[in-house]
């Protein structure tokens, strides 16, 4: 997928580094010539240098051949004029813009193709803020990743010594626990992965990656985290 990211403070660094791992084809847009020569040196992308609003700047960046935009600059005027410029002028198929304003709803008529033609709202600090109440109220977890809507959880525990899974092969879960459904996806050891097979033993102080529905996390957490 071809992206195009504007604005390379840490929001867009961070989205890059994200799109960059999936193996898309990403270009950043920014004004700072140093931040955009940071992010080529130390990521596989291509950095313009120069002012997103403008259309041609966006035309170097290959708006034309973009599948979506990322504006995630500092101000929300440069966000949704960005997005307007690339929808109507290139014909963008999806814009994204970073708002920190409650007054622009996602969906809302402002935000609409007739409107600021932004398809999705992303905001850093409602993400934040969801993340601190899911660590409060899982906080056995060392992190809680929501999808689906919120139906499926990615939980990252620590394994306590004496939990019901702890030092049992990863092929024994189903046996120790029949009634909740849970799938180990990764495991670290030291700060080193360790590959996934059924004898694998989950060993007291490993990070361990577990995929479960939302509703058997606390269960999850208390099989892994827990004495008994």
């Amino acid at each position: 997928m071809n992206i195009i990211i504007f604005g390379a403070g840490r929001v867009g660094e961070s989205v890059a580094e994200s799109l960059v791992s999936e193996q898309n084809d990403i270009t950043v847009i920014d004004q700072d010539p140093a931040r955009v020569r940071a992010l080529e040196e130390r990521l596989d992308l291509r950095g313009v240098v120069g002012n997103g609003i403008q259309p041609s700047v966006l035309a170097e960046a290959g708006a034309k051949d973009a599948d979506m935009i990322i504006a995630c600059a500092a101000l929300d005027e440069s966000n949704l004029v960005v997005c307007k410029v690339a929808h109507d002028v290139f014909q963008v198929p999806t814009t994204i813009a970073r708002l920190r304003s409650p007054e622009f709803e996602e969906g809302g008529a402002l935000l609409g193709k007739a409107g600021f033609a932004v398809d999705h709202v992303i905001c850093p600090e409602e993400s934040v803020m969801r993340y601190i109440h899911q660590l409060i109220d899982y906080p056995e977890a060392l992190q809680v990743v929501q999808f689906a809507e919120g139906r499926v959880c990615l939980t990252v525990v620590r394994a306590a010594a004496g939990a019901t899974l702890t030092g049992y092969r990863i092929g024994d879960i189903r046996e120790r626990l029949p009634n909740v459904p849970m799938r180990v996806v990764a495991l670290y050891r030291q700060d080193a992965e360790v590959p996934l097979d059924a004898d694998t033993r989950i060993l007291p102080g490993d990070e361990v990656f577990v995929l479960a529905a939302a509703d058997q996390i606390r269960r999850v957490l208390a099989a892994i985290h827990a004495v008994d």
